[in-house]
């Protein structure tokens, strides 16, 4: 089997989906893993898929054409041992953060992260309005893989030093 990993953008629109996973079924490939969402009008998602070996330059050669349809495929094969597996050792730790939104949260935030050597396994954004103080709220969700030796309590102390300066709240947690 020949494993990929897709990226897609396009005008979001009914049946853009159903139009993707026809031609995934149509080769056979295998759905496995994905992260879709509508941006600003926009259809954007990432997915990992498995193909028949026979039948992954075929499907590659199908899915360049989606263009026609108003979709921008980007087709990377990925063989080998899934890096996102977990292999015991190292830390998971959810990240929640909330504050007043403003530029450059998520570059200071990724910047302590990389300085401490823990990776970013998910993350999840999103703008709201704050309901009582007016303004809007930015929020992050994430789960960090970070190396065994770590300790939460460190990482926490790294990122609660720039959390007044951002004016944001920062919860960190092991993940269970």
């Amino acid at each position: 089997m020949a494993t990929f990993t897709l990226t897609c953008i396009g005008d979001d629109r009914p049946g853009l989906v159903s139009d993707l996973s026809a031609r995934l079924h149509a080769h056979g490939a295998s759905w496995n893993r994905s992260q879709m969402a509508r941006l600003a009008g926009k259809f954007a998602g990432i997915l990992l898929l498995e193909v028949p070996d026979a039948r992954a330059d075929a499907l590659a050669g199908e899915l360049a054409g989606l263009d026609d349809i108003g979709l921008q495929v980007t087709l990377a094969r990925t063989d080998g041992p899934d890096p996102d597996d977990v292999t015991g050792a190292e830390v998971l730790v959810d990240l929640d953060l909330l504050g007043a939104d403003r530029p450059g949260i998520v570059a200071e935030i990724s910047a302590v992260l990389a300085r401490e050597r823990v990776s970013i396994r998910d993350l999840v954004t999103d703008v709201r309005d704050a309901p009582m103080a007016g303004g809007r709220l930015f929020e992050v969700r994430a789960v960090l893989e970070a190396p065994p030796a770590t300790r939460v309590e460190e990482l926490r102390t790294s990122l609660e030093a720039i959390a007044d300066e951002l004016m944001v709240e920062i919860t960190l947690a092991e993940a269970h």
